[in-house]
């Protein structure tokens, strides 16, 4: 898997003893032999790593996590809520819009493609990496998660201060040994239109967010999303 990965040298060197373990060969093996079964695996093979290949391990600033990609066409590319120009907003992020129109007056985007935010430092994560193609969550319990955890303890140790947008209960178990003397852990219902209305509609993490890493002089997140070009 490291061979052809795309991944920012940042990550490369703390993350491979992660890339030479059993599990990941194990989970290497899985994803070859599902290939092999002419299964349709999402987000191409380029993408697997491409929150981690967009925002480098010394830029992270703030964290979201999500769970599993998208699994319908032409969705997932790599990055947590976020889907390809031209793919209509899921439901999810049109939540997160809303809230960010309440929180801090952005009107909500007409796009789903939040690239501007990871390049901006926000670590656009999702905890199982890969997904079979009409089949959600089929590709959990094979490795992706003891790996992302890794990265999730990456991003914990560092010096500077970051923010943990935790939405949902998966993400704040995930993400619930993180230092809160250091870092800012905000929590909330996931966006899902199921929970939305439980405590994530209000949450206004993302001023939150901002009004944090300004007093830590590491600088604001621009939220509004142009588009892509």
């Amino acid at each position: 898997m490291s061979g052809t990965i795309k991944l920012h040298e940042s990550w490369r060197a703390p993350l491979q003893g992660q890339f030479d373990s059993p599990y990941m060969q194990a989970l290497k093996s899985f994803l070859e032999h599902e290939k092999a079964q002419g299964k349709r695996i999402f987000p191409k093979g380029s993408e697997y790593f491409r929150a981690l290949d967009l925002t480098p391990l010394d830029k992270v600033k703030a964290v979201i996590l999500g769970q599993d990609p998208y699994h319908g066409e032409g969705q997932a590319h790599g990055l947590c809520f976020s889907v390809r120009p031209g793919v209509r907003t899921p439901p999810s992020l049109v939540n997160i819009y809303k809230e960010m129109r309440s929180d801090l007056g952005i009107e909500p985007a007409r796009h789903g493609f939040l690239e501007h935010w990871a390049q901006q430092g926000v670590l656009l994560l999702n905890s199982v990496l890969t997904v079979e193609m009409g089949q959600a969550a089929s590709h959990q319990r094979k490795g992706w998660e003891e790996f992302t955890d890794a990265v999730v303890r990456l991003v914990a140790q560092k010096e500077e201060p970051v923010v943990f947008l935790l939405w949902g209960a998966y993400a704040q178990r995930k993400a619930g040994f993180v230092d809160q003397s250091r870092h800012l852990v905000l929590k909330a219902a996931h966006p899902s239109p199921l929970s939305a209305h439980n405590g994530f509609l209000g949450c206004r993490h993302f001023s939150q967010a901002n009004a944090f890493l300004e007093a830590k002089g590491r600088g604001a997140i621009d939220w509004t999303l142009p588009a892509p070009e």
